[in-house]
């Protein structure tokens, strides 16, 4: 089978995404598909790892990259460049199908397409990772996102979701009356993170008590709970009632710390920004817990990347993945409420009591290792056959 992906952007860029689009294209190649990458993070063409990749970068000062700059209308600029490059790829030599994510509809412009079947592999619609308080202006841009998700989501010949629980809510967002094809098919973790992980000791030092948060300052992402809960914690600490503790925060630079924090907490933060992937090896590895409070995951790759370290995992209850992957499997405690008192609450006992961490520990390395390449490969050519034939019969 010829397939296509479409990817904002592919490793090395160090993005949920990028690694997302990774898994799946080296997982078809492996399971013997003849994989492109159309990405709009570089330029030029090159073949990785049996993935042909081919860069759609927009030249500043050019009119797609100019485009690109308009509120609203600047979201049609991807989708074109996206559909330009990928009709002419598929005139040349043709696609059995296309993968896109849902996230700002990169295929909205090439959904509908008989001869070349569209799959949507939805990742958290946009919708969820807004700011209530927006301005106008971008409640507007926003508004003009969704449409273009809706459209493409709702043309597509088959769907793709992480959890059962997902695709419930991409249905019950996009407006979905059930008709096309779909699957639940989770991700795999990269082989190389996989290895690093089964050679990852448990940091034996009991202080500080070293935590980790990967992850996007947003709300979805429980970070405005994070950073309440460390204020408590860090009250308490100097009082003398917590050991010492130090929270590592990757993805999140230190300009989106917020200025108000109290310096109390402040010393208790490194905020690192982005890094590649051994940085984030070494980063699961010195950790003893990993803080993952989100409100809202498709799927959860960092609960399946902190259990392959097995380390204890503090999540959200209001999280379906968290409850099926970290609170079903006892991998850590779930806090009641995206809340500071209750992520402090949750995350207290792990501070004080190394046997509780271990138990965990031990229950999170046996919860890890469900989702692989062979079934995320297999699963999804399945699944692109019966869109295939689905889109035919039409």
């Amino acid at each position: 089978m010829r397939t296509a992906l479409l990817a904002w952007d592919y490793p090395p860029s160090p993005s949920g995404l990028s690694t997302a689009a990774r898994e799946i294209a080296e997982s078809l190649a492996e399971a013997g598909a003849e994989v492109t990458v159309f990405t709009l993070d570089r330029t030029g063409h090159e073949r990785i790892d049996g993935v042909a990749v081919s860069g759609l970068a927009l030249p500043p000062g050019r009119p797609l990259a100019r485009l690109r700059l308009w509120g609203s209308a600047g979201h049609l600029a991807a989708p074109l460049a996206f559909r330009r490059a990928v009709r002419a790829a598929h005139a040349a030599a043709p696609f059995d199908v296309l993968e896109s994510t849902n996230w700002y509809a990169p295929a909205a412009l090439l959904a509908g397409f008989r001869d070349l079947p569209l799959v949507t592999r939805s990742s958290t619609p946009a919708t969820f990772t807004r700011d209530p308080a927006d301005s106008p202006r971008n409640s507007l841009d926003g508004w003009t996102a969704d449409r273009l998700e809706r459209r493409q989501v709702r043309a597509s010949a088959g769907l793709i979701a992480n959890t059962a629980a997902h695709g419930d809510v991409v249905a019950r967002t996009y407006g979905l009356t059930g008709r096309q094809p779909a699957a639940v098919i989770g991700l795999s973790l990269p082989p190389a993170l996989a290895a690093a992980a089964r050679g990852a000791a448990y940091p034996e030092a009991a202080e500080p008590v070293r935590l980790l948060f990967v992850g996007r300052a947003e709300a979805r992402k429980g970070f405005d709970a994070l950073l309440a809960a460390i204020v408590l914690l860090a009250a308490e600490r100097a009082a003398g009632y917590l050991p010492p503790f130090e929270l590592d925060l990757v993805g999140v630079p230190p300009g989106d710390l917020p200025p108000d924090l109290p310096d109390a907490a402040r010393r208790h933060i490194r905020a690192r920004g982005r890094i590649d992937g051994p940085g984030l090896s070494a980063a699961y590895a010195e950790a003893h817990a990993v803080l993952a409070p989100s409100r809202y995951e498709s799927f959860g790759l960092v609960y399946q990347e902190a259990l392959a370290y097995g380390r204890p995992v503090v999540a959200c209850a209001e999280d379906a993945s968290a409850r099926a992957f970290v609170g079903a499997a006892g991998a850590g405690p779930l806090a009641a409420a995206a809340t500071g008192p209750a992520l402090a609450d949750a995350l207290r006992p792990l501070l004080t009591d190394p046997e509780l961490r271990r138990g965990y520990r031990a229950r999170a390395l046996a919860a890890s290792g469900r989702f692989d390449r062979v079934s995320l490969g297999h699963e999804t050519l399945a699944l692109y056959r019966r869109a295939i034939a689905a889109a035919r019969s039409a």
